[in-house]
């Protein structure tokens, strides 16, 4: 038995400490309860749990005490440990892309780090995915498009509360392709034609809205849902008369596939009357309540971002090369100039800041999916959206409203 008051090699600190924390992480069930003995990687690397993680230094004074005193000083552990960074595992809606730039650069240029928090960014397989995740508590936050949220939202009343934090793209980009040798200029020689789309292309599950909003009938047109490698293939080859697709994607890959802007019509469903919001900002509600200072932060470091990527979009990239330097440098960089022109540079977003929803809007929109998606309820606007932890509205008036 060790006597009291006999130094403690760091061998024997450590098989206690590891017996510690494990009691800790079977007692209480949830290794964020125990954030205050994260440290002990610092001071003695033997332990063996894989899941902590971040070691933070200590003050000389307390490295000291823990070498030198005996076993009982353990009860002092979470009195001397400083406070760790807040983890927050960040799922993406898609791949590392010219979009994905400002939350890359606020994690490589430290701005999380500023307001204390570890963020990890992954890439994702589209916005049912990152919800999807979130929900499971797999992802504390993560970017996806708002009109999914509300279907999820929709479809789990009683499920795990989602909301969306901050507005990223105030308009969906969803947008509708069609061949100008098919006689196509405006939505209404549209009717009779066929368009080719996902069966989750947001343009495909949204057609009833837009079809409304332009006077036609929503059965006028016939659709075949194909996989998403082909939708741009077919219109090039044309098989189809029209697809639908996010603008800042489609339009690219049918560039790619030899067909210019100028033989096409793109009817971005925002410039044709549809209200919806499109990607924001998600977060599970019971980790933003439990940490609403984290949340606070990791939007005024993405805004703080944004604002840079904005100003620059050029250097903007070179923080998606560094995550992926697979990617084709200058097509990204179009990709996100494209992003942010018709979808983050809007009319409201230069009058009222980005960021934010207007509620009535909001409300419109909530109801109009509800409608086009036939869903099984209507989510209110509070549980779709929660405003409460956006940096101020000067913060994010990142556009001049003069449209310099």
């Amino acid at each position: 038995m060790h006597s009291i008051g006999a130094p403690l090699s760091e061998a024997t600190l450590g098989i206690i400490l590891n017996q510690l924390i494990i009691k800790l992480i079977t007692e209480l069930g949830n290794i964020a309860a125990i954030t205050n003995v994260y440290f002990v990687y610092k001071v003695c690397p033997m332990t063996t749990v894989p899941s902590l993680r971040f070691p933070i230094a200590l003050p000389r004074f307390a490295t000291r005490l823990l070498l030198s005193s005996s076993a009982a000083t353990l009860l002092l552990i979470p009195t001397l440990s400083a406070a760790a960074d807040t983890q927050i595992r960040f799922q993406l809606d898609w791949r590392f892309e010219g979009p994905s730039a400002p939350f890359l650069m606020a994690a490589e240029k430290g701005y999380f780090a500023d307001e204390g928090l570890d963020v990890q960014i992954d890439s994702g397989s589209g916005s049912a995915g990152a919800i999807n995740r979130v929900a499971s508590g797999a992802y504390e936050m993560g970017f996806g498009d708002l009109n999914a949220l509300i279907e999820f939202l929709a479809e789990n009343p009683e499920g795990p509360g989602i909301q969306g934090v901050y507005i990223v793209y105030d308009g969906t980009p969803a947008a509708v392709f069609a061949r100008k040798e098919s006689g196509i200029d405006s939505p209404a020689d549209l009717a009779g034609k066929t368009i080719a789309a996902p069966a989750f292309d947001t343009g495909y599950r949204a057609w009833g809205v837009f079809a409304a909003a332009n006077d036609l009938e929503a059965d006028a047109v016939e659709w075949q849902n194909v996989d998403p490698t082909l939708r741009e293939t077919l219109l090039t080859r044309g098989d189809v008369d029209a697809i639908t697709g996010f603008y800042f994607t489609s339009l690219l890959n049918l560039e790619e596939r030899g067909m210019s802007e100028e033989e096409l019509t793109i009817m971005p469903f925002p410039d044709y009357g549809v209200p919806l919001y499109g990607n924001a900002i998600i977060a599970s509600e019971s980790f933003a309540e439990a940490n609403p200072d984290a949340v606070q932060g990791f939007l005024r470091a993405f805004n703080r971002a944004l604002g840079e990527t904005i100003a620059d979009p050029d250097a903007a990239i070179e923080y998606v090369k560094n995550r992926d330097g697979l990617i084709d440098v200058e097509m990204e960089t179009r990709r996100l100039k494209l992003a942010l022109d018709s979808v983050v540079d809007t009319p409201d977003a230069r009058e009222h800041g980005v960021g934010d929803v207007d509620n009535e809007r909001l409300g419109q929109a909530i109801q109009l999916v509800a409608d086009a998606y036939d869903l099984p309820s209507v989510p209110s606007s509070e549980q779709v959206f929660n405003a409460r932890f956006l940096p101020s509205q000067e913060e994010r008036m990142l556009f001049s409203t003069e449209g310099e």
